[in-house]
């Protein structure tokens, strides 16, 4: 039977997504896909981007699922597409990001038959998707599309996985005008919040771990408003530093991968935690030691959208299945204030004193090349007050996560997952979303090798991106694990890398290389007000993060 043009599963499929506000794709073209890949050419509501491997296509979904509370999308051809997906995948689920990903597959008759590229996905994704669907019948593709955006969207979000072989893709079938109504935050219990507004009241150490759910529509400004009401100290979980403006006298740091133990044992000396919108994950909780667990020596309250989360590695005395945001407007609603005594006003001050302390710019004297920091530092100076700052993984890193204090409308885009080749795909979803905004990316040498070729989407689009490069040679992260544990013992770490001034130039990009402290400013300068990609390179020091070399901080 030939289908009537535009009604085939695979514009049922596509009518969904853009029923729901998917307005974006991300791909990299594959013949087990071509029936979805036509259909594409009917929606122009929904913006292709084309990329240049399927693991960049994928860390670009699970970015916009976290940019925009909706489902990324990414597709890719079956077997060896899949398995470069399978990074961005993991970093939406790391993320909590709600992400879709559509898998091309063999044809239906050759199902399980060890067919040429078949792979099982329930085997191979089961353990990071929140659901993976193998659809067999054209009917049934939008219906799983639609299922696919709730569960994705729901709870504590995430990847979700659709399967689809390629010859279920061209039948004609019904057309559907579905949309998936958006849940209504959850509410605490009117007793819970009574409990929990009682809990800080009695407390005289209060503290606050604010998680990623709080990132939501009026979050970050809920939050604030509590913590200002009840003079309250706030922490934000890991990789969360925009959520909480980290100039107010409130904010006490993130907790890390490695905070200073004196940071650590002033928390636990707290004596109320009001864990809010995290899944108190293994580095928020610096190893599961901080609360105690299982059972904690402070009152801890824990909020999340998640009954599985909730008492699962930390028993709680006041449990929450719920918003977050939700319990700090509940908290909000009543008129009483509450009297704040001495011992509180001096707990909010030790904790803000040592974070100011940590967060101080160094004075590092190197001889090897230029300090990231004093990139940083630069950055920080010049950035406008609506900057994004996208991070892949790697040393250079570290200086943004400690001295750069996020405030304002500014926002750091960065993976919990840690995967390197983060940062280029980041970035060019961050601008893709944010026009108006100065989208600023950083990355590594080694990272940039792995994604980097994602670039050419910003010259196509004319974005605005100011990519930053250091290059110190190595694997800087592994080379310090090394320095620490088998010193002088270097194996794997060394690396060399292309004129990446000259490859930058090769894709249309305007490039310079920094080699000297004293061209930092001007660089960032040019690269801050240029209308179109920027690219600077960093030739970095070292021995500025070696813990056998680094000079003592001034």
């Amino acid at each position: 039977m030939t289908a009537t043009p535009g009604s085939t599963s695979a514009h049922a499929l596509l009518r969904v997504f853009s029923n729901n506000g998917i307005d974006r794709v991300y791909l990299v073209p594959g013949e087990s896909y071509l029936g979805v890949l036509d259909a594409l050419s009917d929606f122009s509501d929904i913006d292709v981007v084309t990329c240049r491997h399927e693991g960049g296509a994928a860390f670009m979904a699970a970015v916009d699922g976290k940019l925009t509370g909706r489902p990324g999308v990414v597709m890719v051809s079956r077997g060896p597409g899949a398995a470069n997906a399978a990074i961005g995948l993991h970093a939406a689920q790391q993320d909590a990001a709600p992400m879709i990903l559509i898998v091309g597959q063999v044809p239906k008759r050759d199902l399980r038959k060890k067919a040429f590229q078949e792979i099982d996905y329930q085997q191979m994704y089961g353990s990071i998707a929140k659901w993976v669907c193998e659809v067999i019948e054209p009917e049934q593709l939008a219906v799983a599309a639609f299922k696919a955006i709730r569960v994705a969207t729901s709870g504590v979000p995430g990847p979700v996985v659709l399967v689809i072989p390629e010859d279920i893709q061209q039948q004609e079938v019904a057309q559907h005008a579905w949309v998936s109504q958006q849940s209504i935050p959850t509410r605490p219990n009117p007793a819970d919040v009574v409990q929990v507004r009682a809990l800080i009241e009695r407390s005289r150490r209060p503290l606050i771990i604010a998680g990623s759910a709080l990132a939501r529509e009026g979050g970050r400004q809920a939050l604030k408003a509590l913590a200002e009401k009840f003079h309250l100290p706030v922490t934000v979980s890991f990789r969360g530093h925009d959520l909480f403006p980290n100039s107010h006298p409130l904010y006490a740091g993130n907790l890390d991968l490695a905070n200073p133990e004196h940071q650590m044992q002033a928390f636990a000396s707290s004596d109320l935690i009001l864990a809010l919108g995290t899944r108190l994950g293994d580095v928020t909780t610096q190893g599961y030691t901080f609360p105690r667990y299982p059972r904690p020596a402070q009152k801890l309250v824990h909020c999340i959208a998640d009954a599985e989360i909730v008492n699962q590695h930390f028993a709680a005395d006041v449990g929450i299945v719920g918003d977050a945001a939700a319990l700090c407007e509940a908290l909000l609603d009543s008129d009483l204030g509450i009297s704040i005594d001495d011992e509180r006003l001096s707990w909010v001050s030790t904790l803000r004193g040592i974070q100011e302390q940590y967060a101080a710019w160094p004075n590092i004297q190197v001889s090897d090349g230029v300090p990231f920091v004093e990139v940083v530092r630069s950055l920080k100076k010049q950035s406008p007050k609506s900057v994004k700052i996208c991070l892949d993984a790697g040393t250079f890193a570290a200086p943004v996560y400690r001295h750069f204090a996020f405030d304002d409308e500014q926002r750091l885009i960065a993976s919990f997952s840690g995967a390197m080749g983060y940062g280029t795909p980041s970035a060019i979803v961050a601008q893709l979303r944010n026009a108006g905004d100065k989208v600023v990316c950083l990355v590594g040498d080694g990272g940039f090798m792995m994604t980097g070729n994602e670039m050419m989407a910003a010259v196509d689009r004319k974005l605005p991106i100011l990519f930053i490069l250091s290059n110190n040679h190595c694997y800087g992260s592994i080379r310090i694990h090394q320095d620490r544990t088998y010193p002088g013992r270097y194996v794997g770490t060394n690396i060399n890398s292309p004129d990446f001034v000259a490859m930058a130039r090769s894709f249309g990009v305007p490039s310079e290389l920094v080699d000297r402290l004293d061209q930092v400013d001007s660089a960032i300068e040019r690269g801050l007000a240029a209308d179109e990609p920027y690219f600077i390179e960093v030739a970095t020091s070292l021995n500025a993060v070696l813990p056998s070399q680094r000079a003592t901080p001034g």
